[in-house]
């Protein structure tokens, strides 16, 4: 419980900073609307001693204002609950929005600066979709919950004051009455919490399998292989599964409701006829018989609803647990108290000195005493088989990890001692994936340096370099064409369009350090050998690597290392490794044979 509490004041202090001056308004409304019922309770009694006055009275005029002010009154109350209840629900509409949109940033805020071995790790995905699913809705509803705990609180303490004039037993009666329902609650929403985080794993599986069944990157091979039947079974079998356990939950839920409800059914019977037999004694007025009956009736309600809203502000408590626990989330990529500045001009170069890496949960190292020198101002590259290792180089570079052993060092600093910051804005890379932003041409190039100031003379330089002018030229709208399929009036582009784009953005950036991973592999060999005609001159001063299986490419640096089992087995230039006779060299009679994989 101390730790729930915990939980909904750190909600509260979320609400708070999202929309302060609407929550005092939700808050002094809440309160409003909770004297209401009361004050209706004590105007039916009014207005029913009123009118057998008046019946007993005949048609005496004088008689007639004992109805028409507690009618009055009464039509002036339910009036009022309309006016507070409409603007309780324009204030809620406004904090659901602050909330949620508050809410939102704070998880984008978190994805963008966890560690990037999150991403790389099923726990990531299980305690996204957790915090991202639940975040908003679970705290507008605590918000709502604790308004109607107030809310009826004040309902409660106002009619069981008036219950207290016929019986202190009465309210306690009200009470207890609703303790079995209060319990089935609290019991049912610690089983509900259990099995929904059990089903994170599932929720995730049916959203996969949904987005393969319904998105276009995958429609191709659905039609051509006939896929359909067998992911829409898979869907359907976990679904299934989803949907048995929930209803024997929710049967459970309901058959103890049912025996709770019951009890209070007979607390209520007992308090009617109680007031009953005090009326027919002459110790209670018609007046009293209705106040008792809608006092306890409502009251009952009030208490169900009171100790329901304590069972929802524990059930939202429970799942907001994973909300905080995402945000809380902590960094073992961090930076350095004393930070070292980046060099201004690069004059040695990079080093990997004994560097050893293993990804998390991997069983063997990806790099193993790894060490590679990369002089400032020259182009190497790195060939090697798929899982040899190349791809970590640049995520050990751009610091997305730290080596398990040694370290990497530029101009003798080691990577650990700058700020993350100032090291990522000194390199630019090209991934093996780049991502296809559906934003314009020109703003696909651009967010490779957003920090800069480039207008359009500079991305139009930045596409020419990677020989993706030609293809923007055709585009109906050019630089200001959106891209992708998701939009009206966008274009898509083919693979190699892609990766031009990706290499311009790469070139934008006037980075001290490019590396490239696999810049030419979407390319067609024409593509590929107008491009490289020009990448010297489009990285001339720059510290360069290159990630490749093409020696086309592979053949422009200025030495070439040859990557196997997470260590360097070959170094020279084009013509050496040649000459040496080894697995380079097997490796480009192959490509030639092969065409070089085009």
């Amino acid at each position: 419980m101390p730790n729930q509490l915990i939980l909904i004041s750190r909600a509260m202090g979320l609400i708070w900073a999202a929309s302060g001056r609407w929550t005092i308004a939700w808050a002094a409304l809440s309160l409003a609307q909770g004297t209401l019922p009361a004050a209706l309770v004590f105007l039916t009694k009014w207005l029913v001693d009123a009118l057998a006055q008046a019946v007993g009275a005949g048609t005496a005029r004088d008689k007639a204002i004992l109805i028409v002010v507690p009618a009055g009154l009464t039509a002036a109350v339910m009036i009022a609950q309309r006016l507070l209840g409409g603007l309780t629900e324009w204030v809620n509409t406004a904090q659901t929005h602050l909330v949620q949109d508050h809410i939102k940033g704070l998880i984008h805020e978190k994805s963008a600066s966890v560690d990037f071995a999150f991403f790389e790790s099923p726990e990531y995905f299980d305690q996204f979709q957790q915090a991202n699913s639940q975040a908003g809705t679970r705290t507008l509803n605590l918000l709502k919950n604790i308004g109607g705990l107030a809310q009826s609180a004040v309902t409660f303490i106002s009619i069981g004051a008036i219950l207290l004039r016929y019986s202190l037993w009465l309210p306690v009666l009200l009470l207890a009455s609703s303790g079995p329902a209060f319990w089935v609650l609290l019991r049912h929403n610690r089983r509900y919490h259990a099995w929904w985080k059990a089903m994170t794993s599932n929720r995730r599986w049916a959203n996969y399998l949904d987005s393969v069944l319904t998105a276009q990157v995958a429609a191709a091979e659905m039609r051509l292989y006939d896929l359909a039947e067998y992911f829409i079974a898979k869907h359907r079998k976990i679904r299934n599964q989803m949907r048995r356990e929930e209803l024997s939950l929710t049967r459970r839920r309901i058959l103890a409701k049912l025996a709770a409800g019951s009890m209070a059914l007979v607390a209520t019977g007992m308090a009617m006829a109680w007031i009953v037999w005090q009326a027919m004694r002459g110790r209670a007025t018609l007046g009293d018989l209705a106040l008792f009956y809608q006092s306890f009736n409502q009251g009952q309600t009030l208490a169900t609803t009171l100790l329901n809203s304590m069972g929802e502000i524990q059930s939202n408590a429970l799942f907001l647990e994973q909300v905080f626990e995402y945000l809380d989330q902590g960094n073992l990529i961090r930076d350095p108290e004393q930070p070292i500045a980046f060099p201004s001009v690069l004059r040695q170069g990079i080093v990997f000195d004994d560097v050893s890496f293993t990804y998390p949960d991997a069983e063997r190292p990806s790099i193993d005493r790894f060490r590679l020198e990369i002089p400032a101002g020259k182009i190497v590259a790195v060939v090697g088989a798929n899982g040899a290792g190349k791809s970590t180089l640049i995520k050990l570079l751009c610091r997305f990890y730290d080596p398990t052993q040694g370290e990497v060092t530029i101009d003798g600093v080691k990577l650990r001692d700058m700020e993350l910051r100032d090291l990522r804005r000194q390199i630019s890379v090209m991934f093996q994936f780049p991502v296809r932003y559906h934003l314009t041409v020109a703003q696909n190039i651009e967010v490779g340096d957003l920090h800069g100031e480039h207008g359009l003379t500079q991305i139009e330089a930045a596409a020419r370099g990677a020989g993706a002018d030609g293809f923007i030229e055709r585009l109906p709208r050019k630089y200001d064409n959106l891209l992708g399929r998701s939009f009206e009036e966008a274009a898509e582009l083919s693979g190699g369009e892609w990766q031009r784009i990706a290499l311009a953005r790469a070139f934008l950036r006037q980075a001290q350090v490019v590396m490239l991973d696999e810049p030419t592999s979407l390319m067609d060999s024409w593509g590929e050998a107008e491009w490289l005609e020009r990448f010297r001159t489009l990285v001339h001063g720059r510290t360069v690597l290159i990630i490749t299986h093409r020696f086309t490419t592979a053949m422009q640096a200025d030495v070439i290392h040859v990557m196997d089992g997470g260590r360097i087995v070959e170094s020279g230039t084009h013509a050496q490794l040649l000459d040496l006779g080894g697995k380079y060299a097997v490796s480009w009679r192959d490509q030639l044979r092969q065409g070089f994989g085009n």
